[in-house]
């Protein structure tokens, strides 16, 4: 069972990404403030449930949270910042778009750069740890699933309503047969490093 929070006298917004791995896609973060006495038994890090899991809870806790918010940085705006810039200011901004300010924001992870007045504190493996930090990580998760479901129907050879963007070998082969999209990541390595044999 998750801790409930992390400062009980505090306002507290969980906050967390999806898809900085990914070679095509946006990066998506969520900041959701949950009441003091939630409590949820299939709450969990995002990546510690299944995809029906996910999908079961997306609506709980939207519906049980004082306030979320969701925002994506797109492929262009991560190659101009990069990866780790674009994700904190993703989370930035989904905080900014929260209808309840928090005392205090608790990001998962070991740092960030905040755009804010708000303090924070970074937690590592905090989605495994907190319960406001583990519901960003679903939010974040399921919109993030959902955009690149939708942009198959558009790029349908890329796998993404599959591999979501990851970097798959099934990913990379089609980036070698058919190049790439405007939703890839420039600044990424799209290009498969072969494994070659060893000279005796």
């Amino acid at each position: 069972m998750l801790a409930p929070h992390y400062d009980p006298t505090k306002i507290e917004a969980g906050c967390d990404e999806a898809g900085r791995g990914c070679l095509a896609g946006p990066v998506v973060a969520a900041a959701v403030v949950l009441p003091h006495d939630y409590s949820n038994p299939l709450l969990n890090d995002s990546k510690k449930l299944t995809e029906r899991q996910r999908k079961l809870l997306r609506p709980q806790i939207e519906q049980a949270a004082l306030s979320f918010a969701v925002y994506m940085v797109a492929p262009e705006e991560i190659d101009r910042l990069n990866i780790l810039r674009a994700t904190f200011h993703a989370m930035n901004m989904a905080v900014v778009q929260l209808a309840v300010r928090p005392d205090l924001l608790l990001i998962d992870g070991n740092r960030f750069i905040n755009e804010s007045s708000v303090p924070f504190v970074c937690i590592v493996k905090g989605d495994a740890q907190l319960q406001p930090i583990a519901a960003a990580s679903i939010l974040a998760k399921t919109y993030r699933d959902e955009y690149m479901e939708a942009q198959h129907l558009q790029y349908p050879h890329y796998g993404w309503s599959r591999n979501k963007g990851y970097p798959t070998p099934a990913h990379y082969a089609a980036i070698e047969q058919y190049g790439i999209t405007p939703l890839h990541r420039k600044s990424y390595k799209l290009d498969r490093q072969l494994a070659l044999p060893l000279s005796s």
